[in-house]
């Protein structure tokens, strides 16, 4: 299983964030849940702190590239052995430091990634 971290996760049912951690779940990937909003999602709470983690397989981004900015220290510390750039948040200036650090920058989409097993 791929521990994953979803930046930008929400409770709103109607995001594509809330439906990756939903499915993500379903697939038994262990979730992360970093969100602007303290919230839950099925058993996972959405926090706004970033905690030292250093067993993170995936990052999948659920920001666009002016909200990542911010965060790049902080996923890149990380040393996760993907980042996963789903639809809206390609970012080349993120790819370029996250392929600097050996760290596999995918423009893909969580969701179909998951549904067919190419997660």
């Amino acid at each position: 299983m791929k521990k994953t971290l979803v930046l930008g996760a929400s409770e709103n049912p109607s995001r594509y964030s809330y439906l990756a951690v939903n499915r993500l779940l379903s697939h038994k990937h262990p979730v992360v849940a970093i969100g602007r909003k303290k919230g839950k999602v099925q058993n996972v709470d959405i926090i706004t702190e970033h905690p030292e983690m250093n067993d993170i397989d995936t990052v999948t981004l659920y920001l666009n590239p002016d909200n990542q900015k911010p965060y790049y220290n902080y996923i890149l510390s990380l040393h996760p052995k993907r980042i996963i750039f789903n639809p809206g948040t390609e970012n080349p200036e993120l790819e370029k430091l996250a392929k600097q650090k050996g760290i596999e920058p995918i423009e893909a989409c969580t969701l179909v990634m998951l549904s067919t097993g190419q997660y």
